[in-house]
């Protein structure tokens, strides 16, 4: 179980390759933070939707429906927070509804429990538990659940990837390709480096745990179209992951984005004119 990229080298070695929060400083980390939900609510404000609706009965936990009209069924992007599993909300997550909306989009923002408080093995369970609740419950609301697609940055990359992965539908009573496109950013798809760093205080996995829940590990029956987008000046290890990671799903494609860090380039989304706004728009588009 020790052989794994970025095994050889020191804990030291891991923390900076993994530790964004040291890598920026904490100045400039609480500045893209306020700034998250600063955009969060200018997008939404006054936008129609459906806020805090109950997705999952065993957790209770919540999702808010951004950028639907009543004029038809909208597809819909599904963004799972950043934070490390820790930390964050869909409050400071929303920045990309208003652009969404605009070009006829629907966006969908799950809060899950978070760590330590649940396990990840019941944080997956409820973020695929989000994309059940819109196929079963999507038209309802305005969302068209034959299009889904999902994203995420950071950790939400990782949950996203875990709905990727294959052979969890059928527990839910889903089709395998509920998940018609993908587009995580910045995200973590082999995790078990984090066993080694400051976020297993919060996580406690093992290698055996990390290992189950790693979709670069885990079996892809159907891979859907999938953009990997990580930020030029990111930390080297999820630099690394998202290198790896694209060419083993084999349909997708990666963008490295210039000039953007770990924090700042999951904002591109919600600017139509960005290339990161652009392509998801095209990418959703396409299913």
């Amino acid at each position: 179980m020790g052989d794994w990229p970025g095994s050889e080298l020191s804990d030291e070695e891991l923390d900076v390759a993994y530790n964004v929060r040291r890598k920026a400083g904490t100045e400039l980390m609480e500045r893209h933070l306020a700034r998250y939900r600063a955009e969060s609510e200018r997008a939404v404000a006054g936008l129609p939707g459906h806020l805090g609706v109950g997705y999952d009965e065993a957790s209770g936990e919540r999702l808010d429906v951004w950028g639907v009209d009543g004029d038809g069924l909208r597809p819909v992007f599904i963004f799972f927070h950043g934070g490390y599993w820790f930390a964050l909300s869909r409050e400071e997550s929303s920045f990309m509804a208003r652009m969404l909306c605009e070009q006829g989009i629907a966006t969908v923002v799950p809060d899950y429990t978070l760590a330590p408080k649940a396990t990840l093995e019941e944080i997956v369970r409820q973020a695929r538990a989000a994309v059940a609740w819109v196929y079963r419950h999507g038209r309802e609301h305005g969302l068209d659940p034959d299009r889904i697609v999902v994203g995420g940055s950071s950790a939400g990359g990782h949950l996203a990837g875990m709905t990727m992965a294959g052979r969890w539908q059928e527990r839910f009573g889903l089709p395998g390709d509920v998940v018609k496109a993908a587009m995580p950013v910045s995200g973590l798809f082999d995790i078990r480096p984090i066993t080694r760093i400051y976020v297993n205080e919060y996580l406690r996995l093992d290698e055996e745990r990390a290992a189950a829940l790693s979709p670069a590990l885990l079996p892809a029956d159907r891979r859907c179209p999938a953009v990997f987008a990580v930020a030029e000046n990111d930390g080297d290890g999820f630099l690394a992951q998202s290198r790896r990671f694209q060419p083993h799903w084999d349909a997708g494609d990666l963008i490295v984005v210039p000039d953007r860090d770990h924090f700042d380039v999951v904002l591109d989304l919600g600017d139509a004119e960005s290339l990161l706004g652009r392509t998801l728009v095209d990418l959703v588009r396409a299913v």
